[in-house]
């Protein structure tokens, strides 16, 4: 019998670096370093991912067959970075000083330290980064070709990429360059409304339904944007390529306000700015993947980076049907990059035959239920334990109404999003859910909205979607006749971010929802990251306790127990309002 071909990937040293493992090119673990290190975002080398993927797998560093880098260091640095630097000096000193110390201190040294961290001594390779991002798209998709659209911040120089994709090969055609980015102008208005850069820009894509477009000239004035959907951003309203900031005094001028600081109260002018770009974005991706189709034509459609994370302009795409079928990669950013990165060498370098399609994204670690019982006891926490088919009933019982469940099961979820293993669930017909769960639960801002998860079957009942969603990526209207019925999940512009589930897919989170329906003929719950605001999703079943005694969550299903706030000691209760003073909002 041949001996496996153990292949991993690894990305970091930007944001949300990660690993993942493939077994003959099939995926076997994926996980990003933030859920061990509980530093939200981590972009450190994954040690702790690594570990846990080859402890997944039962095998050592000396087993992998190669070890992969998600892009080409050296050719960023001195190609990209001293080059640009260069061009805008000396206004890039800062950018320079920055970046030399990033670089020169452990960078350029990734080769070296991959050998170091993990003692090994075999093959090791590197991807371009947009590269790594097409083939996380193409590979995973099950499609025999496809037309492949890649758009991010920026890679070694590439912010936006088309390409094409048959069998086991994949050649990128097009490509716009740094420092025309659509995902850097995102991240400038994200910094201008004063969210988090690389963080937060989901928020501002959450806040757009409250605006109107009343600021399309002011962008029209940042991007010069082809009917072929090439573009340049006018650098003068950007400071990202010498500055420590992402716009400056030019850009001011442009809106007519100062930037926002962060948890300054938000007012119609922000949401309008952020309606605003959110419609620029959606043309722009638009143009992209129409003139995409031109140069490398297909029916399907497979998009990775960043900006791919945008599920409204994901669904405006479905929506005008240039494709018949759409693949998004869930963890398309760079998490991403370390899968993509794998899967291009098994088909480029080893020859492999092609990978199967992506059906779910659970594959990260697991923790079985002697483990979680231990881990009760050690704590002195009181719980219920039931078999399945009385855990599902009871959890179905329990959703009806107003309370708030923590969902911890089997293997954690590769990418930004949970679904359906470390999530907070509640009923989507009680509209102060939506309230209770972001204030009390999530210590986050009011505007956010939530997520349902409906059974696959019954998705078109619900919401003006006619396909599955799985991994929450695509924005539809909820159907007109059903907004009264889940309120809490239903946008303040009627849409709704989508997962649907198959019993395939997840056959125990199928399986409460479907308890759920048939007790209230609803197929629809919220869903919602289990985490509180600032936090990592909870990796283990201990960050799942902790995070359930320090927040107004009514109980807690870790694999087959059950725990409920009323039954809690009191002193543990009498720590937690003191660390929940540290979360309150106005």
């Amino acid at each position: 019998m041949p001996k496996p071909v153990f292949i991993l990937g690894i990305s970091c040293y930007y944001h949300d670096s990660a690993a993942v493992l493939l077994k003959d090119g099939i995926v076997i673990f994926a996980a990003q370093e933030e859920r061990y290190t509980r530093k939200k975002h981590d972009e450190n080398f994954p040690k702790s991912a690594i570990a846990a993927a080859l402890q997944c797998a039962g095998i050592t560093a000396q087993d992998l067959s190669a070890v992969v880098f998600y892009e080409k260091p050296l050719l960023k640095f001195f190609d990209r970075i001293i080059t640009c630097v260069i061009a805008v000096w000396p206004r890039g000193f800062w950018t320079f000083h920055r970046a030399m110390h990033e670089w020169l201190n452990k960078k350029l040294w990734i080769p070296q330290l991959i050998r170091k961290e993990l003692k090994y001594t075999g093959p090791l390779f590197f991807t371009r980064h947009h590269e790594a991002h097409a083939a996380s798209a193409y590979y995973p998709s099950g499609f025999p070709d496809a037309t492949i659209v890649t758009v991010d911040g920026v890679g070694e120089w590439a912010t936006t990429t088309i390409g094409y994709g048959k069998g086991t090969d994949i050649t990128l055609r097009q490509e716009i360059r740094y420092p025309h980015s659509l995902g850097l102008l995102y991240s400038a208005l994200t910094y201008y409304l004063g969210f988090k850069v690389n963080s937060a820009e989901y928020k501002v894509m959450g806040l757009a339904p409250y605006g109107e477009p009343k600021h399309m000239k002011q962008m029209r004035e940042l991007i010069d944007l082809k009917e072929d959907g090439s573009f340049a951003l006018n650098r003068k309203y950007f400071t990202y390529e010498y500055g420590q900031t992402m716009t400056g005094k030019a850009f001011e001028r442009l809106f007519g306000q100062p930037t926002r600081t962060q948890e300054s109260p938000l007012t119609q002018f922000h949401k309008d700015t952020a309606r605003s770009l959110q419609e620029l974005t959606n043309e722009v991706m638009l143009k992209i993947v129409r003139h995409a189709k031109q140069v490398c034509p297909s029916d399907r459609l497979c998009l990775a980076g960043g900006v791919a994370l945008n599920c409204v302009a994901n669904g405006l795409i479905l929506r005008s049907r240039i494709f018949k079928e759409i693949f998004i990669q869930p963890a398309a950013g760079d998490a991403g990059g370390a899968l993509g990165a794998a899967l291009y060498v098994w088909h480029r370098h080893f020859k492999g035959t092609r990978s199967p399609k992506m059906e779910h994204v659970f594959l990260g670690t697991e923790y079985g239920d002697s483990e979680i019982s231990a881990l009760l006891r050690r704590k002195g926490l009181p719980f219920e334990k039931l078999d399945d088919g009385q855990l599902i009933e009871r959890t179905a019982t329990l959703l009806e109404g107003e309370n708030v469940i923590g969902w911890f099961q089997g293997r954690m979820e590769f990418g930004p999003r949970a679904l359906g293993n470390r999530s907070i669930i509640a009923d989507a017909r009680n509209a102060e859910n939506w309230k209770k769960v972001n204030l009390k639960i999530k210590f986050r801002e009011s505007f956010r909205p939530f997520a349902p998860t409906v059974l696959v079957e019954r998705v078109s009942e619900y919401f003006t979607l006619d396909r599955e969603s799985p991994y929450m990526l695509l924005v539809a209207d909820t159907q007109p006749e059903k907004r009264l019925e889940i309120p809490a999940v239903t946008h303040v512009d009627g849409s709704a971010r989508i997962q649907t589930i198959s019993r395939t897919q997840n056959a125990r989170y199928y399986d409460l929802i479907d308890a759920f329906a048939k007790r209230t003929g609803c197929p629809v719950i919220i869903n919602t990251s289990f985490n509180v605001r600032g936090e990592p999703i909870v990796e283990s079943p201990e960050d799942a306790v902790n995070c359930f005694l320090n927040t107004h969550m009514d109980y807690l299903v870790l694999g087959n127990h059950i725990l409920s706030k009323l039954s809690m000691p009191a002193a543990l209760l009498k720590e937690r309002e003191e660390y929940l003073r540290k979360f309150e909002l106005d």
